[in-house]
């Protein structure tokens, strides 16, 4: 089992984001905020074009969606 995160970009933060139920609620400069209702999580997407987000940033957006690396890596 691989538990090492992909380099990814915020649009690809956000198409899992959405899978996953959080609709965006709005944007705070280049922090892009999502929200799900059912369970009143939030999470918070840091947006710079062409850029890959941090891995320990990538590590705790995951962690507030509340799902493992590997379902992470499935619904990229």
């Amino acid at each position: 089992m691989n538990d090492r995160l992909p380099q990814v970009k915020a649009k690809d933060v956000v198409h899992v984001a959405t899978k996953l139920g959080f609709r965006f609620d709005r944007q705070s400069g280049s922090h892009a905020i999502y929200y799900r209702e059912s369970d009143k999580k939030r999470i918070v997407i840091p947006v710079h074009s062409g850029r890959d987000i941090k891995r320990k940033t990538l590590s705790g957006i995951i962690n507030d969606m509340g799902i493992k690396v590997e379902k992470f890596k499935k619904l990229l």
